[in-house]
């Protein structure tokens, strides 16, 4: 009965690690969590560099389909992509709103 115990806790651990990580793609536009949707548009780059510096507000991926907001890792890429639609490789955190950049490319 211990080992059977021991089995479906470890299963329902490696479970949760699953479902909290999701490697993967997702598009939208380089904007700043201070302004979010607001931010989503090719004209917001001076504003999201201006919140970054002055507010502490992180770069982020506002994805417009389904009006989420993603915290992105890799904050230097993403100044560098202010204001653009971009595609977004890497690992997702659900539970923290993040993703773990693995490439950033524009959209054309």
């Amino acid at each position: 009965m211990r080992k059977f115990v021991s089995a479906a806790a470890l299963l329902v651990g490696m479970a949760s690690f699953a479902l909290a990580a999701d490697t993967g793609s997702w598009s939208g536009w380089i904007t700043d969590t201070d302004c979010g949707a607001k931010g989503a548009s090719a004209s917001h780059a001076a504003c999201a560099a201006k919140c970054v510096k002055d507010k502490g507000a992180k770069y982020a991926l506002y994805n417009p389909s389904d009006k989420s907001m993603w915290v992105l890792s890799d904050q230097d890429g993403a100044s560098k992509m202010a204001g653009k639609m971009v595609t977004v490789k890497g690992t997702a955190d659900a539970a923290k709103k993040t993703i773990t950049v693995a490439s950033m490319e524009e959209k054309k």
